[in-house]
């Protein structure tokens, strides 16, 4: 039989087929799901556990079936194996797996990781399948036009729904019995913290990760740090291009706005190289991170050293802070390791420019364009994160050096000072990672940190802040009034008044709200100086993570406090600028002017 009577063959049955698998891939997914998480994250008993196991190998089986049947009923094979080429990979190797383990007895997961020192590494290739078929769920469900006619939701409800479940869910995760080592479990307001720190790419924590967190708590954490560290991206993009049905143009307006795409529908292509080019920056830095740790950082074995390394550099990248370490990078021996500083940093910063820039600047098609045509300069936007960042980093390192030589300094030589200086100034806008004692930063250092953590990072990036671009929308508004020039302009181009009417909103939003928490901390948590709950409370609006030490000593309605402040930090400018963006309201009438007097 060939291909075309074949397809004749299955075209009457082709659609009760699909309908079959889908529903049979959605109770799968859920039930596999369901069934890890009470593995991982409940069951003691060996027995049970092993029972489980071949429940979920079985449930494996099937998704490689059904993905043999929908080559079979793709009547154009060819294409539909280029098309998911990542997922036949994916089902090979589960192929290969379930084949060798039950019929030739011979574990091939297991034994390629165990050789090289990675612990639970069948367990991890378990959860790695469940989460891409619960991702391919997720997808199904988004394309099905009764799902979204039933939802409905606007743009920016639903990326806050979607924050709103991650951290919801990681705080859930955290709160079973095999997710840490503390007997009595993890509070449900400290899961809630960690998970909203971790989903905010904050990096503040009432528990020490790497003592307090089992190796499955530490996955639950780093994952958590990714979906966090990709949300305006990712969220922004990949809600934008599969609810096409749901909310139509409005959506793509507002993903172009976000993400400055060239034209309107070509935002929607930029998901799979975000997607590829995090992944790839990611995995460059944690094969650095890996070789840049120093022979004093001691291991328990290779697969613990990998486990380190990618952890910090997805850390890193997203701007998130969290450390393995008890006191971050300035646990010894890390804090000697000033290449693997450097290291981070630099993570730090391609994290902290934004994805619209990195785009402009080291895609593979932008660079090419520019080798063709080497006049042609970075765009508008590109020019002012990078410049501002630029000048930001040198201000705080700087500042850093002068303010504390005799301080957290003293005891460096002038390179390595200048390296920490460096390291701080970076870290202190977006991401959190400390290589000296913050506990003994001097006042006026705290206020240049607060300051810097303030402004943050750049528009479509991991970090949080007001934005550079907010910064410098402000400061050429100011310079325009104080010259009396009626347009705002910088690089042979006006700013429109509607973006310096937004740059205002954003940081008088934020302000108003670091000034509100913070007067509540102030009678929550009396116990600590203003100054320490100034720079907690700014730490955690703009995603940073840096703190004095104090956090885990704030009571209940101060940690509450911070939750708010980390959640409204990292999604608040974010849904200001998609409301912004996609509504629209009739304003085609002019009232008579007057005169207030200011300042």
């Amino acid at each position: 039989m060939n291909s075309e009577q074949l397809n004749r063959a299955l075209y009457s049955s082709k659609l009760t087929a699909y309908a079959l698998m889908r529903r049979t891939t959605y109770l799968l997914t859920i039930l596999s799901v369901v069934l890890l998480v009470y593995a991982h994250g409940v069951v003691e008993s060996p027995v049970t556990l092993r029972y489980l196991f071949y429940a979920i190998d079985a449930i494996l089986a099937v998704f490689v079936l059904i993905y043999f049947l929908r080559i079979l009923y793709a009547f154009e094979r060819i294409k539909f194996l280029k098309r998911t080429w990542f997922e036949g990979i994916l089902m090979l190797i589960i192929l290969v797996n379930q084949v060798g383990t039950y019929l030739l007895d011979i574990p091939v997961v297991y034994n390629v990781f165990e050789s090289i020192g990675i612990p639970l590494s069948v367990e991890f290739y378990r959860l790695l399948v469940s989460l891409y078929m619960l991702g391919l769920l997720i997808i199904e469900l988004l394309e099905t036009k009764v799902h979204l006619k039933a939802l409905r939701l606007q743009p920016s409800t639903t990326f806050i729904m979607s924050f709103l479940f991650l951290i919801f869910a990681g705080a859930g995760l955290f709160m079973l019995p095999k997710m840490t080592n503390a007997p009595e479990g993890m509070r449900f307001i400290d899961a809630l913290f960690v998970a909203t720190s971790a989903s905010c790419v904050t990096g503040l924590s009432v528990v020490d990760p790497g003592t307090y967190f089992t190796f499955s708590g530490q996955v639950v954490l780093l994952l958590l740090i990714q979906l966090g560290g990709l949300g305006i991206v990712t969220f922004a993009t990949f809600f934008a291009s599969l609810m096409r049905q749901g909310v139509g143009i409005k959506q793509y307006v507002a993903m172009h706005e976000l993400l400055e795409g060239e034209s309107l529908f070509s935002s929607k292509g930029l998901l799979r190289q975000l997607v590829y080019l995090t992944f790839l920056i990611e995995g460059i830095g944690a094969l650095l991170v890996f070789m840049t740790w120093g022979p004093n950082v001691q291991f328990d074995n290779l697969g613990s050293k990998i486990f380190y390394s990618v952890f910090h550099a997805v850390s890193a990248f997203c701007n998130a802070g969290f450390s393995l370490y008890p006191a971050g990078l300035y646990t010894e021996p890390v804090r000697f390791s000033y290449i693997m500083h450097l290291v981070i940093a630099f993570l730090i910063i391609f994290g902290g420019i934004g994805f619209p820039t990195i785009l402009d600047v080291l895609s593979p098609k932008a660079m090419r364009a520019r080798m063709d045509a080497p006049w042609k300069n970075w765009k508008l936007m590109s020019r002012i994160t990078i410049y501002t960042s630029a000048a930001l980093i040198a201000i705080g390192t700087v500042g850093f050096f002068l303010l504390e030589y005799f301080n957290t300094l003293s005891t460096l030589s002038f390179g390595e000072a200048l390296v920490a200086s460096f390291f701080q100034s970076v870290s202190t806008r977006t991401a959190g990672f400390n290589t000296v004692d913050i506990s003994l930063l001097t006042t006026p250092t705290m206020l240049m940190f607060i300051f810097l953590m303030f402004i943050g990072a750049s528009p479509g990036s991991t970090g949080g802040g007001i934005k550079t671009t907010t910064f410098v929308v402000i400061l050429l508004a100011v310079s325009a009034t104080i010259r009396n020039k009626k347009y705002l302009e910088i690089g042979n181009r006006t700013i429109p008044h509607s973006v310096a009417y937004k740059a205002f909103s954003v940081f008088v939003f934020a302000a108003l709200l670091n000034m509100l928490f913070l007067f509540i901390l102030t009678i929550s948590d009396p116990k600590f100086d203003i100054i320490r709950l100034a720079l907690e409370q700014v730490s955690a609006f703009a995603t940073v993570g840096y703190s004095t030490g104090i956090t885990a000593g704030f009571s209940d309605v101060g940690k509450t406090v911070l939750i708010l402040s980390m959640y409204i930090g990292r999604v608040g400018t974010l849904t200001l600028a998609l409301a912004l963006s996609t509504r629209t309201i009739a304003a085609d009438y002019k009232y008579p002017q007057t005169h207030l007097a200011v300042g």
